[in-house]
Protein backbone atom coordinates (compact mmCIF):
# COMPACT_ATOMS: atom_id res chain seq x y z
CA UNK A 1 0.00 0.00 0.00
CA UNK A 2 2.92 2.59 0.97
CA UNK A 3 4.49 2.01 -2.41
CA UNK A 4 1.59 3.00 -4.28
CA UNK A 5 0.91 5.82 -2.03
CA UNK A 6 4.60 6.82 -2.50
CA UNK A 7 4.46 6.75 -6.42
CA UNK A 8 1.11 8.87 -6.52
CA UNK A 9 2.36 11.41 -3.77
CA UNK A 10 2.19 14.26 -6.69
CA UNK A 11 -1.86 13.47 -6.30
CA UNK A 12 -1.73 14.09 -2.84
CA UNK A 13 0.20 17.64 -3.51
CA UNK A 14 -1.43 18.84 -6.20
CA UNK A 15 -4.81 18.30 -4.38
CA UNK A 16 -2.89 20.15 -1.30
CA UNK A 17 -2.22 22.69 -3.81
CA UNK A 18 -5.75 23.36 -5.13
CA UNK A 19 -7.04 23.14 -1.78
CA UNK A 20 -4.63 26.08 -0.46
CA UNK A 21 -5.57 28.01 -3.79
CA UNK A 22 -9.65 27.53 -2.97
CA UNK A 23 -8.90 28.84 0.25
CA UNK A 24 -7.20 31.79 0.04
CA UNK A 25 -9.92 32.66 -3.05
CA UNK A 26 -12.18 31.87 0.05
CA UNK A 27 -10.74 34.36 2.17
CA UNK A 28 -10.17 37.05 -0.90
CA UNK A 29 -13.96 36.64 -2.45
CA UNK A 30 -16.02 35.42 0.80
CA UNK A 31 -18.89 36.71 -1.59
CA UNK A 32 -18.21 34.73 -4.39
CA UNK A 33 -17.28 31.66 -2.61
CA UNK A 34 -20.80 31.71 -0.71
CA UNK A 35 -22.40 32.27 -4.36
CA UNK A 36 -20.27 29.50 -6.12
CA UNK A 37 -20.90 26.66 -2.93
CA UNK A 38 -24.76 27.91 -2.92
CA UNK A 39 -24.88 27.07 -6.95
CA UNK A 40 -23.15 24.16 -6.81
CA UNK A 41 -25.45 22.68 -4.14
CA UNK A 42 -28.78 24.09 -6.32
CA UNK A 43 -26.96 21.69 -9.54
CA UNK A 44 -26.57 19.19 -6.82
CA UNK A 45 -30.06 18.78 -5.40
CA UNK A 46 -31.51 18.98 -9.28
CA UNK A 47 -29.39 16.36 -10.68
CA UNK A 48 -29.70 13.97 -7.97
CA UNK A 49 -33.61 14.44 -7.81
CA UNK A 50 -33.91 13.58 -11.39
CA UNK A 51 -31.66 10.97 -10.98
CA UNK A 52 -34.10 9.93 -8.36
CA UNK A 53 -37.05 9.81 -10.71
CA UNK A 54 -35.48 7.94 -12.53
CA UNK A 55 -34.72 5.30 -10.18
CA UNK A 56 -38.02 5.56 -8.57
CA UNK A 57 -40.03 4.85 -12.62
CA UNK A 58 -37.36 2.37 -13.19
CA UNK A 59 -38.66 0.66 -9.68
CA UNK A 60 -42.01 0.46 -10.70
CA UNK A 61 -43.68 -2.47 -10.63
CA UNK A 62 -40.64 -4.31 -8.80
CA UNK A 63 -40.52 -2.19 -5.64
CA UNK A 64 -42.47 -1.57 -3.30
CA UNK A 65 -41.22 1.91 -2.49
CA UNK A 66 -40.57 3.08 -6.41
CA UNK A 67 -42.97 6.07 -4.76
CA UNK A 68 -40.88 6.97 -2.11
CA UNK A 69 -38.03 7.57 -4.99
CA UNK A 70 -40.38 9.29 -7.20
CA UNK A 71 -41.34 11.75 -4.33
CA UNK A 72 -37.96 12.50 -3.62
CA UNK A 73 -36.72 13.48 -6.90
CA UNK A 74 -39.32 15.75 -7.29
CA UNK A 75 -38.49 17.30 -4.02
CA UNK A 76 -34.48 17.64 -4.83
CA UNK A 77 -35.52 19.01 -8.10
CA UNK A 78 -37.55 21.58 -6.71
CA UNK A 79 -35.41 22.22 -3.48
CA UNK A 80 -32.57 22.72 -6.94
CA UNK A 81 -35.07 24.80 -8.86
CA UNK A 82 -35.26 27.04 -5.27
CA UNK A 83 -32.10 27.54 -4.96
CA UNK A 84 -30.74 28.39 -8.50
CA UNK A 85 -33.46 30.47 -8.80
CA UNK A 86 -33.09 32.21 -5.39
CA UNK A 87 -29.38 31.22 -4.36
CA UNK A 88 -29.85 34.46 -1.54
CA UNK A 89 -33.14 32.91 0.17
CA UNK A 90 -30.79 29.77 0.28
CA UNK A 91 -28.00 30.92 1.76
CA UNK A 92 -30.62 32.61 4.47
CA UNK A 93 -32.29 29.39 5.27
CA UNK A 94 -29.40 27.89 5.82
CA UNK A 95 -27.83 30.41 8.27
CA UNK A 96 -31.08 30.43 9.95
CA UNK A 97 -31.30 26.73 10.60
CA UNK A 98 -27.84 27.35 12.02
CA UNK A 99 -28.66 30.17 14.01
CA UNK A 100 -31.66 28.18 15.70
CA UNK A 101 -29.73 25.34 16.46
CA UNK A 102 -27.36 26.96 17.96
CA UNK A 103 -30.10 28.75 19.88
CA UNK A 104 -31.76 25.26 20.72
CA UNK A 105 -29.22 23.91 22.27
CA UNK A 106 -27.70 26.70 24.14
CA UNK A 107 -30.70 26.62 25.95
CA UNK A 108 -30.80 22.84 26.66
CA UNK A 109 -26.92 23.40 28.10
CA UNK A 110 -27.76 25.87 30.05
CA UNK A 111 -31.05 23.95 31.94
CA UNK A 112 -28.60 20.69 31.51
CA UNK A 113 -26.24 23.17 33.92
CA UNK A 114 -28.65 24.37 36.27
CA UNK A 115 -29.87 20.60 37.19
CA UNK A 116 -26.24 19.39 37.72
CA UNK A 117 -25.42 22.18 40.19
CA UNK A 118 -27.06 19.91 42.51
CA UNK A 119 -24.46 17.10 41.89
CA UNK A 120 -21.00 18.59 41.02
CA UNK A 121 -19.12 22.26 41.04
CA UNK A 122 -18.06 24.10 38.08
CA UNK A 123 -21.23 23.63 36.72
CA UNK A 124 -21.34 27.15 35.27
CA UNK A 125 -18.75 26.41 32.16
CA UNK A 126 -21.73 24.40 30.46
CA UNK A 127 -23.59 27.34 31.68
CA UNK A 128 -21.71 29.80 30.39
CA UNK A 129 -20.83 27.50 26.97
CA UNK A 130 -24.92 27.46 26.59
CA UNK A 131 -25.17 31.28 26.98
CA UNK A 132 -22.54 32.05 24.38
CA UNK A 133 -24.13 29.07 21.83
CA UNK A 134 -27.95 31.24 22.75
CA UNK A 135 -25.44 34.49 21.90
CA UNK A 136 -24.58 33.03 18.91
CA UNK A 137 -27.78 32.20 17.17
CA UNK A 138 -29.43 35.48 18.20
CA UNK A 139 -26.21 37.31 16.32
CA UNK A 140 -26.91 34.97 13.35
CA UNK A 141 -30.31 36.17 13.46
CA UNK A 142 -29.67 39.62 13.47
CA UNK A 143 -26.65 39.83 11.37
CA UNK A 144 -27.32 37.02 8.97
CA UNK A 145 -24.68 38.56 6.21
CA UNK A 146 -22.19 38.55 8.34
CA UNK A 147 -22.60 35.20 9.59
CA UNK A 148 -22.27 33.67 6.53
CA UNK A 149 -19.29 35.69 5.51
CA UNK A 150 -17.72 33.99 9.00
CA UNK A 151 -18.62 30.89 7.85
CA UNK A 152 -16.57 31.25 4.88
CA UNK A 153 -13.58 32.61 6.53
CA UNK A 154 -13.61 29.63 8.12
CA UNK A 155 -13.90 27.41 4.96
CA UNK A 156 -10.74 29.12 3.51
CA UNK A 157 -9.12 28.42 6.72
CA UNK A 158 -10.20 25.02 6.99
CA UNK A 159 -9.38 24.61 3.42
CA UNK A 160 -5.69 26.16 3.71
CA UNK A 161 -4.74 23.88 6.14
CA UNK A 162 -5.80 21.22 5.37
CA UNK A 163 -4.05 21.69 1.79
CA UNK A 164 -0.94 22.35 4.14
CA UNK A 165 -1.18 19.13 5.47
CA UNK A 166 -1.50 17.26 2.00
CA UNK A 167 1.41 18.98 0.81
CA UNK A 168 3.32 18.03 3.75
CA UNK A 169 1.74 14.42 3.35
CA UNK A 170 3.49 14.43 -0.44
CA UNK A 171 6.49 15.60 0.15
CA UNK A 172 6.49 12.78 2.83
CA UNK A 173 5.45 10.02 0.50
CA UNK A 174 7.71 11.31 -2.13
CA UNK A 175 10.59 10.42 0.34
CA UNK A 176 9.75 6.82 0.85
CA UNK A 177 12.06 4.44 -0.95
CA UNK A 178 10.38 3.15 -4.31
CA UNK A 179 10.69 -1.22 -5.03
CA UNK A 180 12.65 -1.75 -8.18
Amino acid sequence: MWTILSRNWWVFLLRGILAVIFGILALIWPGTTLLTLIILFGAYALVDGIFAIIAGVAGYGTTERWWAEGIEGVLGMVIGLMTLLWPGATALVVLYFIAAWAIVTGILEIAAAIQMRRYISGEWLLFLSGAVSVLFGVLLFIFPGAGALSLIAFIGAFAILFGILLIVLALRLRSLPHPV
